[in-house]
């Protein structure tokens, strides 16, 4: 599903016009970012858990020439599904 199906689904379900929709889903999009560039866990009850996982960095090799080269150490976002949505689905 994509934003805009995603929109127009929540606009049917809650009776708001899609413009009003699509400004509380950027508002909560943009909160999650915001918090998760802060380090904070954003916890949603019944869905899961996403927060920041950190790599460390470490020594890989181009897979085209073979040749070791040096990658930096990053930050990426996890899921943790919640006990709720993976019973929904098992």
């Amino acid at each position: 599903m994509k934003k805009a199906e995603m929109i127009e689904a929540l606009a049917t379900a809650t009776g708001l016009t899609k413009a009003d929709t699509e400004k509380v889903f950027n508002a909560t999009f943009d909160l999650f970012k915001s918090e998760l560039e802060k380090d904070n866990e954003v916890s949603v009850s019944g869905f899961g858990k996403f927060k920041i996982s950190e790599r460390a960095a470490r020594t890989g090799r181009n897979p085209a020439t073979g040749e070791t080269m040096e990658i930096k150490a990053s930050k990426s976002v996890a899921f943790k599904v919640g006990k709720e949505l993976k019973d929904k689905l098992n």
